[in-house]
């Protein structure tokens, strides 16, 4: 594509004239019943020209479900309902979104619906809702007992984890498909195994999603990539990882060493035991891109900002992690939600993630893998000085360089059942 024609809408907008995207929705924005250590939202009711607090209004609401069904032509479309936490609007405003996509669904449409939640508000309600809805559930716990309170505490320093314990035996009881989210922090990360097979053999999880922690310093009110550049510190650096008084990242932010000896760790655990019975989603998307599909997981496209987000007042930001003034496209009430998401605007914000990645990532024999990573954790700089390197680079080498054979292996092996294709069970 020419630079001058790069950003023109009309080879992004269709591809064989189905237009996909897709928007998390934070309906009660930062809200929420406890106050983990770590979450980078809890702060947006503070931040200055940020989304505040308050529930999404029925007409805010309205809007959304009417503009994102409208937006998306093809013949599925998923909304995810996030916070804070999503479970605190109560049950009832969730059984308006229902009746509200029945209003402006289609013949052929698919509408289906996920919900992230700490689990502690749920009961047998609830669940009756949610297995009837057929709604998919992310619970968001951190491993056994002593990893998961260290940082997941209510906002009085109390621990969560019997409380969201129960919630999950709740989801068994009315077999309530849940995926589980595992935020990997400081701590958690040295002990993978512990937290693999507790969620493995203690709570059955078979979709286990994991997330490195990485909160640049000042990221309260500081959006990605308006940090002065000058003063990330260089790869190696005790500055470029936690624990130092100068460090670039919250002392919770995860090791980025220890995030490659976690993700190599699990990722032996899974071979070795779950092999075709469980999806990582690390790993998942790894064998997907060695079978020359997409990457399943955003942050390891080549491109990004089809993920958007849209907050309680009707606010549209480029990411989920992007919830800044900076990065504000519009609001629903007033802007047309797929022209926000097809704005030049936007469009330069998805290309922005290859065009701006370091020399030092260009030549690296991951790149394909990785593509740098998320923007937002690009806050380092490369050992002779170009900033823009991912704040995980180190860890993520080790990760592939430990798994890519395996998975070589593993591709082939498909690419193979392939040709002579056995019936397959259908799954969520």
């Amino acid at each position: 594509m020419s630079s001058e024609n790069k950003y023109d809408l009309s080879e992004i907008l269709m591809n064989n004239g189905i237009r996909r995207f897709h928007v998390m929705s934070k309906p009660g924005s930062s809200v929420c019943n406890i106050g983990c250590t770590y979450c980078y939202y809890l702060e947006k009711e503070h931040l200055p020209g940020g989304p505040g607090r308050g529930k999404m209004s029925d007409e805010v609401l309205e809007s959304f479900i009417r503009e994102y069904i409208e937006g998306v032509n093809a013949n599925e479309i998923v909304f995810s309902w996030q916070g804070g936490e999503p479970t605190m609007l109560g049950l009832d405003y969730y059984k308006n979104i229902v009746e509200l996509q029945k209003k402006y669904s289609r013949p052929g449409l698919k509408v289906s619906n996920d919900l992230q939640t700490n689990g502690i508000l749920l009961d047998d309600s609830w669940c009756e809702f949610l297995k009837k809805n057929d709604w998919l559930v992310g619970i968001s716990i951190d491993g056994p007992k002593d990893l998961h309170n260290a940082y997941r505490i209510t906002k009085n320093g109390k621990p969560t984890f019997d409380m969201v314990m129960n919630g999950i035996k709740l989801l068994k009881k009315h077999k309530v498909a849940f995926n589980t989210l595992t935020c990997v922090n400081r701590i958690n990360a040295k002990r993978p195994l512990d937290v693999y097979r507790f969620l493995r053999r203690e709570i059955g999880s078979t979709y286990l999603q994991f997330i490195p922690i990485v909160e640049y310093k000042g990221f309260e009110t500081t959006a990605p990539h308006t940090w002065n550049p000058e003063f990330l510190p260089k790869a190696g650096t005790p500055e470029s990882k936690p624990g130092h008084p100068d460090s670039i990242v919250t002392d919770w932010s995860v090791d980025p060493d220890d995030y490659g000896y976690f993700l190599s760790k699990v990722f032996d655990e899974w071979l070795s035991r779950d092999y075709g019975k469980v999806l990582v989603n690390h790993i998942e998307t790894l064998v997907a891109q060695h079978l020359g599909m997409p990457s399943q997981i955003c942050i390891y496209s080549e491109f990004c900002g089809k993920g958007l987000v849209v907050e309680n007042e009707g606010s549209v930001y480029s990411c989920d992690h992007y919830v800044y003034p900076e990065y504000r496209l519009g609001n629903v009430l007033h802007n047309n939600l797929s022209k926000m998401v097809f704005s030049q605007t936007q469009v330069k914000f998805g290309y922005d993630k290859a065009d701006l990645l370091p020399e030092y990532c260009r030549k690296c024999e991951f790149l394909s893998d990785c593509w740098g990573e998320c923007p937002k954790n690009r806050i380092i700089k490369t050992e002779d000085g170009e900033p823009g390197l991912n704040y995980l680079c180190s860890g993520l080498k080790k990760y592939f360089s430990h798994a890519l054979p395996e998975i070589e292996k593993i591709a082939a092996r498909i690419r193979e059942e392939s040709k002579h294709p056995a019936p397959r069970i259908k799954t969520r």
